[in-house]
């Protein structure tokens, strides 16, 4: 059964739109026989990556911070798809999933090796969840801020040893984003 770990990075309660959307469809993904859970990042303690390094000197795999990270990488590792979930602000995700997405440093070793001809840190794990990211535009929003967010969680998949398969909006029909991730069992299970 496919294991799929929402992370909702909207950080305003009163977008209950946003939140329905993703509410439905992980209702929608585990009626169809996969395991879904969605993550309410706004609601759990997350602080702010200090870039200390302890995670891969001090304490292996973990942050030395005493906050709800350590729920968000089990979540994360133990997920065979993990959707970024976030509306656009400011041209970028939100801070709040940026924050969870800094906290996922300790899944990946400090060591480095070339990957894709370039210089990447080493997996802790044997596996590693494929990623999606599931936008909402804002008014604001145009089609250089959806490159720039892909490529850069395109380049961030690179370093935590996946691949990014798909960039959705929550104002796409639920079938339409279940059937990427139905593409990704498939192409996965072969």
């Amino acid at each position: 059964m496919m294991r799929i770990t929402i992370l909702n990075g909207n950080p305003n309660a009163d977008n209950t739109q946003f939140d329905e959307y993703l509410k439905d469809l992980s209702d929608r993904l585990t009626a169809g026989g996969r395991e879904s859970s969605v993550l309410q990042l706004r609601d759990m303690d997350i602080k702010y990556c200090t870039g200390c390094f302890d995670c891969w000197v001090k304490t292996p795999g973990e942050c030395k911070v005493d906050d709800d990270s350590h729920n968000i990488c089990r979540e994360y590792i133990n997920s065979d798809l993990v959707l970024f979930a976030s509306p656009v602000i400011m041209g970028f995700t939100s801070a709040l999933l940026k924050k969870a997405n800094d906290k996922l440093i300790p899944l990946i070793l400090y060591s480095m090796e070339f990957d894709q001809g370039e210089l990447h840190h080493i997996a802790r794990y044997d596996k590693y969840p494929e990623t999606g990211l599931l936008l909402e535009k804002g008014d604001d929003t145009d089609n250089d801020d959806i490159r720039i967010i892909t490529n850069i969680y395109k380049r961030n998949a690179i370093n935590l040893k996946t691949s990014l398969r798909f960039t959705r909006f929550v104002s796409d029909p639920i079938q339409e984003v279940t059937n990427e991730i139905d593409r990704i069992q498939w192409f996965t299970s072969r």
